[in-house]
């Protein structure tokens, strides 16, 4: 029987987090199972809210240095109520990764040997036992390192697309867009000719984006932005918006500029405002301020959390196995990720090295190699 090494994240009820590596036997795959070797799995801000108990680092003081840990690691006592579910249960983690099926049931044979990648199996680990339905055979080509980060940033962007299909708007706007999920989403918004606003912070980002073909990139640190913001959406007509900061008042500068832009077309006056909808979707959350809303906007407008699941849901088992090609297809180009390092399961759980990946700065991308 094969043993597999796998990350485990404990809070108990003292509010103090332990995380650790502990080992468990693989099953043998059922006739529609697979056993998959993973080789690569990628860091993610939602995999780091897994081991951690909380949305974002926050407070790297909480886990001291690698030198010098905190034992017990404690979790501040207001995020406490929201993981009552989780209290006292040992979590895996790892919401993608690639790997080899070296075993697999009598159903899925054609499987056996073939680089696959899985998502929201709890890849932290050396081996994953899963049902075939749940894996993406990738081409022939590919590796696992290759595939490593080949569901939650693709998936997101292809799921974006189809929400601004779904709710019948036109063009998009997406902050913090020089991440490796911002990359993927111009390359992608280029294929299918969507117009897309970047927003970013810094100028070397915005060359970034421009040299990879984006058309409006909008530097929010510039004296100008909210200006450059209104001519951009004027231009393209975008009235939907995904927001990965979270806290602080992109949210309400999203909507206010997206009204001034539709105001200009007004032919008449309304104490309401536009009459056209106005949405913003959270979907991260790299600050931990408070959202704030002045509500200068009109009345059109929306504000709401955002998740892939429910969109892949929504498209159905055809429209899922279309992204599924699409991005098997595209992981030498649009769906391309960068990795800054290369860790072990071991050092993943190294206070330094949480600090170091939590920031999830752009270009520095973490995977683990469960097999070190």
């Amino acid at each position: 029987m094969t043993i597999s090494k796998e990350i485990r994240s404990l809070v108990k009820e003292d509010g103090t987090l332990t995380l650790s590596i502990e080992e468990f036997p693989v099953p043998t795959p059922k006739d529609h199972e697979v056993v998959v070797r993973i080789e690569a799995t990628a860091v993610n801000p939602s995999d780091v809210a897994v081991l951690l108990g909380l949305p974002s680092l926050g407070n790297p003081s909480i886990l001291g240095t690698t030198a010098q840990p905190k034992k017990p690691i404690r979790l501040p006592e207001q995020v406490m109520p929201a993981y009552h579910g989780r209290i006292g249960k040992p979590l895996p983690a790892g919401n993608e990764g690639a790997g080899v099926v070296v075993a697999a049931g009598k159903d899925v044979g054609h499987l056996m040997g073939k680089v696959v990648a899985l998502f929201g199996m709890s890849s932290y680990a050396q081996y994953r036992c899963v049902p075939a339905a749940a894996v993406m055979q990738m081409n022939s080509g590919t590796s696992p390192l290759q595939a490593a980060a080949s569901c939650v940033n693709p998936f997101t962007v292809l799921s974006m697309i189809e929400t601004m299909r779904m709710e019948n708007h036109s063009a998009m706007i997406n902050t913090a867009a020089a991440s490796n999920l911002g990359q993927m989403l111009v390359k992608a918004c280029k294929e299918d000719g969507i117009p897309l606003i970047n927003v970013v912070r810094k100028e070397s980002q915005v060359k970034l984006l421009e040299s990879i073909g984006a058309d409006y990139v909008c530097n929010s640190s510039l004296p100008n932005f909210k200006e450059q913001l209104v001519e951009a959406i004027a231009d393209t007509g975008a009235t939907l918006a995904f927001e990965c900061i979270g806290g602080g008042d992109m949210t309400q500068i999203l909507l206010e500029s997206m009204e001034k832009a539709l105001l200009r077309k007004a032919t008449t006056y309304s104490r309401y405002g536009s009459t056209t909808h106005k949405q913003v979707y959270i979907y991260g959350g790299l600050s931990p301020k408070p959202t704030t809303l002045n509500r200068n906007y009109g009345m059109a407008w929306g504000v709401g959390g955002w998740l892939v699941t429910p969109i892949i849901q929504k498209v159905g088992g055809e429209g899922f196995n279309k992204m599924k090609k699409r991005i098997a297809e595209g992981i030498h180009t649009t769906f391309k990720s960068e990795f800054f390092r290369e860790i072990s399961l071991e050092e993943a759980i190294q206070p330094d090295i949480i600090c170091a990946y939590a920031k999830a700065a752009s270009g520095e991308k973490y995977y683990i190699n469960p097999m070190l």
